[in-house]
């Protein structure tokens, strides 16, 4: 970089220890440098630092009470990235491992995620240190109640609508929602991934994974190959996996694995989905659980590893950085032709860079994954007009949005001379849009 490593340097220097949020940074603007050198005006008029700046961190405590009646504490966080063309739109992550850090690495590549869709909405991402697993019922209901407690202050259909995300399911958004409700005393489009009954969007429980598969499909189709007879892999087995899987299945694919962030199960025959749900949306039970449904399985302690069984593409789905160099070269000896991103920055930088010198088709989690912010997206629109949509027709709009985002990512990479380069065409793509309006929209004194 020559234009922009003032940028990115100033960046590291006034964010120190948030080695996730510099990776992301880093990652978009090395993309981004022939665009700085073709717009000066936009140099000129500080697009770049600007865009790289939350508008707004909110950080909050939340206080709650345990089953045993033990008062507890966690950290809550929203980061409001960027709302130049719309308001502020991303998910609610409950996780130990949230910091500020992850919380802005997300919200930052939520920007050009949402922007890719071509809806009118903007970057923005929150969630807290509290681990839902092996809490009781009340004891979520509680924490949620607490979060909400806070946030609804910061929060509304035309300022920031967040969703779910890791450790934030139906259940959560229900008692988000419940509570932001009897707050404010109104019935609006706050919050997204909402219960059928009650405003939420049919197909936005499978959209993630299903969006991920037909943007892989659309890449594959460029190449003249498709999921038909592939062997897949999938990590995890929430939400994005499973949905990921049954697409991948549902075209063609043959499923072999997946994980949790215990182990991995492999069926060389095939996944067994409806075990999974049961073992996951149901029973909210471990993976191991599977090889009950499926005795020639095996299951194997450590999530890693799932990278080392061959296959034709592989769907990262899990967290971030799961996949390194060392697993990226895994999969290139053992075969794999394609790896679609399904979990946010799955992938490390050099496990990015070696993928793309091998050749094989990568595609990034900003453009691949986000079929679930799209389908968000659409129930704020239902939600606006007091009307829903058949499963059918949203899922047909949404197979739409992420055709339309493969090929213009992949439009932007040959305009600027990086044809194939779908991480820097799904970067550029993304932000020209962000910044014709920041540029349009002029710098407040």
């Amino acid at each position: 970089m020559k234009i922009l490593q003032k940028v990115l340097d100033d960046c590291i220097k006034r964010n120190p220890g948030e080695p996730e949020f510099h990776q992301a940074v880093t990652e978009v603007l090395e993309s981004l440098e022939p665009v700085a050198q073709k717009h000066p005006e936009w140099v000129a008029a500080g697009i770049f630092d600007r865009i790289i700046e939350p508008e707004r961190q909110i950080i909050f405590r939340v206080s709650w009470v345990d089953d045993n009646n033990v008062v507890r504490v966690n950290r809550g966080f929203r980061v409001q990235y960027n709302s130049a063309i719309g308001p502020y739109k991303g998910g609610i992550r409950l996780h130990p491992s949230v910091n500020l850090s992850i919380i802005k690495f997300l919200g930052f590549e939520q920007i050009f995620k949402n922007s890719l869709t071509g809806l009118p909405i903007g970057g923005g991402k929150g969630g807290s240190d509290f681990d839902p697993k092996g809490k009781s019922e009340g004891e979520i209901m509680r924490f949620c109640q607490s979060f909400m407690t806070e946030l609804y202050r910061h929060i509304g259909e035309n300022t920031d609508v967040p969703a779910g995300d890791i450790g934030v399911g139906a259940r959560e958004i229900g008692y988000m929602y419940g509570q932001y409700k009897r707050i404010r005393n109104e019935f609006t489009g706050v919050l997204t991934g909402k219960g059928i009954p009650w405003g939420g969007s049919l197909a936005r429980k499978e959209a993630t994974g299903f969006g991920l598969c037909y943007f892989m499909n659309a890449a594959l189709r460029d190449r003249n190959e498709s999921f038909e007879g592939k062997t897949v892999v999938v990590s995890g087995s929430g939400n994005v996996a499973i949905y990921a899987a049954s697409k991948a299945t549902e075209l063609g694919a043959k499923v072999v694995a997946m994980s949790d962030s215990n182990g991995y199960v492999y069926d060389p025959e095939g996944i067994d989905l409806d075990a999974i749900k049961q073992i996951k949306e149901v029973e909210r039970k471990r993976i191991k659980e599977y090889i009950s449904y499926r005795p020639n399985a095996t299951y194997t302690e450590g999530c890693k590893n799932i990278w080392t069984i061959p296959c034709d593409i592989a769907l990262p789905c899990a967290t971030q950085n799961e996949l390194d160099l060392d697993s990226a070269k895994t999969l290139i000896a053992n075969g794999c032709k394609a790896i679609g991103e399904g979990a946010n920055m799955p992938s490390t930088a050099e496990a990015i860079a070696y993928i793309q010198e091998s050749g094989i088709l990568f595609a990034p989690a900003k453009a691949a994954n986000a079929g679930g912010v799209a389908t968000s997206a659409l129930e704020m629109s239902q939600n606006s007009m007091r009307y829903s949509w058949t499963f059918e027709e949203v899922d047909a709009k949404l197979k739409g949005i992420m055709e339309n985002i493969y090929k213009n990512a992949s439009a932007a990479a040959k305009n600027y001379g990086m044809e194939g380069n779908l991480v820097a065409g799904a970067n550029i793509a993304g932000f020209e849009k962000v910044a014709q309006s920041m540029y349009a929209q002029g710098v407040a004194y």
